[in-house]
C-alpha cells in the first residue's frame, strides 16, 4: 500500500501544481484589462489572439487528433459570419442566437462535406478542403443576396451583452473571447480524456487497424468534423459582431485558413496547449508587423511566419510546445 501510494504521490502533486498555475493565469487573464482601458491596441491584440486560440483547438480537433488535415476551415468561420448577419439583417434574430444557427449550418456543411471527401487520403483531401473554401469565396464574392465583393454592414444596435455589441468600451470582447477559447479547450481537453479522443487518435495513427476493433472512422471523422466546424462557425459570429462589417476577403480568405491551420502547428499539434501557444506567437507577430510595418512592409508577417516554421519543423516538428516538456504539452 506505501508503495502504491508513494507512486501515486507525484502524479497527484503535479496535477494540484498545473491546475493552480492555471487558476493563476485565468485570474491574470482576468484582471488584465483593467490596466488596458487606454491601451486599445494591447486589448485587441489579446482579443484577436484568443479569438484564434479557439478556432486553432477546433481545427486541431479533426486534424491533430483524428488526422484529417484541412486547408479549408476559414469556410465554416465565413459561414457562421454571413449566416447570423444575414439572420440579423432579414429577421432581426439575435446574434446569439445567429451564432447557434451559424454553428449549426456549418456543422451540417462539415458532414457534407466529410461523407464525399474523407474517403479522400492525404494530400488529397487537403486539395479538397481547399478547393472548397476558395469556391465558396468565388461564390459569395458574386453573390448579390449576401452583399457580393462589397461585403455587408451589420445593424447597430445600443450596447449590451444581450446585443453582442460594445462600442465605446471593448473590454466585452476581451472577457468573451476569452470565454471562447477557455471552452474549446475544456471540450478538447474532456473529448481527449474520453473514449472518442482515444479513438480519434486510433485513427489518425491507423485508420485500418482502427476499423478491424469495431470501431467506425466515418462516424468518429464526421462528429469531430461537425464539433470543428461548428466551433469555428460561432468564431466567425463573434468577428462580426466584433467588427460590424464582413465581406468575402475578411471571413472567407485563403489566408485565414491558413492562420487557422498554422496555429495549431506551429504551437504543437495534436495537443491541447499547442493553438493557445501558437496563437500567442503568429497572432502578435502579425499584428506588430502590420504597426510596425505598414503600407511599406506588407506581407512581412507572412515571411516571419515562413521562417518559424521552417525553424520549427527543423527543430522542434512536435512544434513550440515540445520546448517545455518531453511529452510536448500533451492532454496530460
Amino acid at each position: 500500500m506505501t508503495i502504491a501510494g508513494a507512486s501515486l504521490a507525484p502524479p497527484v502533486r503535479a496535477e494540484w501544481v498545473r491546475g493552480g498555475l492555471i487558476a493563476l493565469l485565468l485570474a491574470v487573464l482576468l484582471a488584465l484589462p483593467l490596466f488596458l482601458a487606454a491601451r486599445p491596441f494591447e486589448l485587441r491584440l489579446l482579443t484577436v489572439m484568443f479569438l484564434y486560440a479557439a478556432m486553432g483547438q477546433a481545427w486541431n480537433l479533426l486534424a491533430g487528433y483524428a488526422g484529417q488535415t484541412s486547408l479549408g476551415h476559414g469556410m465554416f468561420f465565413g459561414i457562421g459570419a454571413y449566416t447570423s448577419t444575414m439572420a440579423a439583417i432579414g429577421i432581426g434574430l439575435n446574434p446569439w442566437l445567429g451564432g447557434l444557427l451559424g454553428s449549426a449550418v456549418a456543422a451540417s456543411v462539415g458532414v457534407v462535406i466529410g461523407l464525399a471527401c474523407f474517403r479522400l487520403k492525404g494530400h488529397y483531401f487537403v486539395i479538397a478542403t481547399l478547393v472548397l473554401a476558395e469556391s465558396l469565396y468565388l461564390a459569395f464574392a458574386d453573390w448579390e443576396w449576401v452583399g457580393a465583393a462589397m461585403g455587408l454592414d451589420l445593424p447597430i444596435e445600443e450596447p449590451s451583452l444581450l446585443a453582442f455589441q460594445f462600442h465605446r468600451d471593448k473590454r466585452p470582447y476581451y472577457y468573451l473571447a476569452l470565454a471562447l477559447v477557455v471552452a474549446a479547450t475544456a471540450l478538447v481537453v474532456w473529448l481527449d480524456r474520453r473514449k472518442m479522443g482515444h479513438v480519434l487518435r486510433a485513427i489518425r495513427d491507423d485508420e485500418e487497424a482502427t476499423r478491424s476493433l469495431g470501431f467506425s472512422p466515418m462516424r468518429y471523422k464526421l462528429i469531430a468534423m461537425a464539433l470543428s466546424a461548428g466551433m469555428i462557425a460561432f468564431c466567425g459570429t463573434f468577428y462580426a459582431q466584433f467588427v460590424l462589417f464582413i465581406d468575402p476577403p475578411s471571413v472567407l480568405s485563403l489566408q485565414l485558413s491558413v492562420m487557422i491551420a498554422l496555429v495549431a502547428i506551429v504551437g504543437g499539434i495534436g495537443t491541447a496547449s499547442g493553438p493557445i501557444v501558437g496563437a500567442a506567437v503568429l497572432v502578435t507577430i502579425s499584428e506588430y508587423a502590420r504597426i510596425w510595418f505598414s503600407g511599406s512592409g506588407r506581407n512581412i508577417d507572412l515571411m516571419l511566419y515562413g521562417l518559424i516554421i521552417m525553424a520549427v519543423s527543423v527543430y522542434r516538428p512536435a512544434g513550440i510546445v515540445s520546448l517545455f516538456g518531453r511529452r510536448g504539452g500533451g492532454r496530460r
